[in-house]
C-alpha cells in the first residue's frame, strides 16, 4: 500500500486504516470552513489520488466530532473583493473564481476511486454540495443537514442544485429544500434517499461504517470498480439508449481484463480472488 502520508496537507489528514483505502478527514478548524486554499488543497490532493493504483476506496470525513463542515467560509469569501474593476471586467473575475471550485468539488466525483461520504453532526451549504459530488453517503443519526444558500442571498453554485435533484429524484422534495433554506436531519435524508445509511455512534461510528463498506469493496476488481463508477457518471447524465451504446465502446476494452480469468480460477479453487492493483503488470 502506498505511504498515504503524502496526502497529509494543512487542511487535510490522511490514514490507511484499511488495506487499499484512504481516510481523508477534512482539519481546518474550527468548523472546517471553506476558503480558496482549502479547497484548492481538496482538488490537488483528491487529483493525485485518483493516479494512486493502490488506493481503491476513498472515505471522505470531518477530523472534527461534532461538524463535518460549516460551508463557505463567510469572512475570506471571494465575493465583492474585485470592487477595483468595472462590471464586466468582475463578472468575468467570479465566473473564473466559481469555476474553479466548481472543478476542485467535481474532482470527487471524478476522480476514477468510489469515495463514500461519512457525514457527522452539521453538515451546511457547501457540504451538501461535497456530499453530492461523492458516490456513497453515510451519517450520523444527529446529523443536521441544510442548502442554506438562499439564507445568505446566494443560489447555491458549487453542484446541488446539479446533482442533489437526481439523487434523491424528487424535484419537489429538491426545490422545497434548496427554496426554504430549512435545515433536514438524518431521518430526513434517509427517506429521501440522500444518504444510504444512518448510523449511532457520532463521528467514529459513521466512519468505522463508510471503512466496513470501503473493505468490501476494495478486495473487487479494481478495473471492473472504475469501470462501475465512470459509467454510472454517465448513465445518469445521458438516456438509455446512448448510455448502452457508451458502455458497448467502454467494454470492448475493459473485457480485455486479466481480472475475469483472475476470477474464475479463484472461484474453482474455492478461494477468494485477489486482483492486481491497476499499476500491477502482469
Amino acid at each position: 500500500m502506498t505511504d498515504v502520508s503524502q496526502y497529509n496537507g494543512k487542511f487535510f489528514r490522511a490514514t490507511s486504516p484499511v488495506e487499499n483505502v484512504l481516510l481523508l478527514e477534512m482539519n481546518r478548524g474550527p468548523v472546517n470552513a471553506f476558503h480558496d486554499a482549502f479547497w484548492e488543497e481538496l482538488h490537488a490532493t483528491i487529483d493525485r489520488v485518483s493516479l494512486d493504483p493502490e488506493v481503491r476506496v476513498i472515505v471522505f470525513a470531518s477530523a472534527f466530532e461534532k461538524i463535518f463542515t460549516a460551508g463557505l467560509d463567510l469572512k475570506a469569501t471571494h465575493i465583492g473583493k474585485s470592487q477595483a474593476l468595472d462590471a464586466a471586467r468582475q463578472a468575468f473575475d467570479t465566473h473564473q473564481h466559481i469555476s474553479r471550485f466548481q472543478a476542485a468539488i467535481t474532482s470527487l466525483e471524478k476522480c476514477r476511486q468510489p469515495v463514500i461520504c461519512a457525514i457527522n453532526g452539521i453538515a451546511v451549504g457547501l457540504a451538501i454540495d461535497i456530499a453530492s459530488a461523492c458516490d456513497i453517503r453515510l451519517c450520523t443519526d444527529d446529523a443536521t443537514m441544510g442548502i442554506l444558500e438562499v439564507k445568505v442571498g446566494l443560489a447555491a453554485d458549487i453542484g446541488t442544485l446539479q446533482r442533489f435533484p437526481k439523487i434523491v429524484g424528487n424535484g419537489s422534495k429538491a426545490r422545497e429544500l434548496a427554496l426554504t433554506g430549512r435545515k433536514f436531519y438524518a431521518d430526513e435524508a434517509k427517506e429521501i434517499g440522500f444518504v444510504s445509511q444512518v448510523v449511532s455512534g457520532g463521528r467514529k461510528g459513521v466512519i468505522d461504517a463508510a471503512l466496513k463498506l470501503a473493505a468490501e469493496i476494495a478486495p473487487n476488481s479494481p478495473v471492473a470498480v472504475v469501470s462501475t463508477k465512470h459509467i454510472m457518471n454517465h448513465a445518469r447524465d445521458h438516456g438509455v439508449d446512448e448510455g448502452l451504446a457508451y458502455q458497448a465502446a467502454w467494454n470492448m476494452g475493459m473485457l480485455q481484463t486479466k481480472d475475469t480469468q483472475v476470477a474464475m480460477k479463484a472461484q474453482l479453487a474455492k478461494q477468494s480472488p485477489r486482483f492486481p492493483s491497476l499499476g500491477a503488470k502482469l
